[in-house]
């Protein structure tokens, strides 16, 4: 078992203490780390990891589970690294959520957001379905497909809009503000659940509580696939609906009356606000390391399994 997993296995007991450990990772000051630091904490880690007191070794394990991929050991993009994800996506999340003008633009910064949330969780995925960590020819048409399905579902508001422009205002505001909460979210979840979709084919590598590797499952596959749906259904979802309810209370008050112009700066920042907030919560949602109980493992595996129960690596 990687030594993240390890970590994993004895930090992350509780909602609380993951939403606290995730805080200290998504730290962006890891970004600018270099390889040769990042395999310098590695090293460090396999020699006093056990130290957790020494400021050295704990920046050393914040830096690893931050930027080293669990299943196989190599240092993930830094465009993909958890702690990018604030910055990058945060101002497509706000660009894609805004009303345009035309469906051009929506349908630019669509791509853009779905492209990368489709890279994001293809190199945050568990990588032990995949023979020698290798994308296959299918795993590539069926991102490609996500990404083109989800840029024009994601701009079908803007389309809505635009094609039927004697709307009346009702059925306008449906469009502008409660249609994106519910395909935002959905959106988010095909993205996981078509991109990690190997995993559910193919089985991910199950571990004992001793960290020993017990088999291949595909029923811990498909577990891990739907909690990460749920974590970043969830986060997405929230992103959405937030500022937009927050929008509707905001126009009862009288100064946004006489100032309708604060409406646009209030949707960006609070879009912007409530994504980052979201991030550590939806990762904290259910442990990195995430168990399956012997009954509901394939019948070959209740035989090798000891345990009551095994243990995955979820991916992110």
């Amino acid at each position: 078992m990687d030594p993240n997993l390890q970590y994993w296995q004895s930090n992350d007991k509780s909602f609380l203490s993951r939403l606290r450990l995730w805080f200290h990772i998504l730290d962006p000051k890891s970004i600018l780390s270099s390889e040769a630091e990042i395999q310098n904490a590695r090293i460090l880690l396999r020699n006093d990891g056990n130290q957790h007191k020494n400021n050295k070794v704990a920046d050393a394990w914040l830096l690893s589970l931050s930027s080293v991929h669990t299943d196989t050991g190599a240092v993930i993009s830094p465009v993909f690294r958890p702690q990018v994800l604030l910055p990058i996506s945060a101002p497509l999340v706000v660009a894609s959520l805004i009303p345009h003008k035309g469906v051009k633009p929506a349908l630019f910064w669509q791509f853009l957001l779905q492209t990368y949330c489709a890279g994001f969780n293809h190199a945050n995925r568990n990588a032990t379905a995949t023979l020698d960590n290798k994308t296959s020819l299918k795993q590539s048409l069926l991102i490609t497909g996500t990404v083109a399905y989800s840029t024009c579902a994601g701009a079908l508001p803007q389309i809505i809009v635009q094609r039927f422009k004697l709307l009346n205002a009702v059925t306008e505001t449906f469009s502008r503000s409660v249609l994106p909460i519910p395909l935002s979210a959905c959106l988010a979840a095909f993205s996981v659940m078509v991109v990690r979709s190997e995993e559910a084919d193919n089985g991910i590598r199950v571990f004992d509580s001793n960290g020993n590797a017990v088999g291949v499952s595909k029923k811990a596959g498909s577990k891990a696939v739907k909690e990460t749906t749920i974590s970043r259904a969830t986060l997405f979802g929230t992103t959405a609906a937030v500022p937009s309810l927050l929008l509707v209370l905001l126009k009862r008050a009288k100064f946004v009356q006489r100032n309708p112009m604060l409406s646009a700066p209030v949707r960006h920042i609070s879009t912007a606000i409530v994504f980052g907030l979201m991030i550590p919560v939806s990762f904290s949602l259910f442990p990195q390391l995430g168990k399956i109980k012997r009954e509901d493992l394939e019948d070959e595996l209740q035989s090798l399994a000891s345990d009551g129960e095994l243990f995955y690596h979820r991916g992110l």
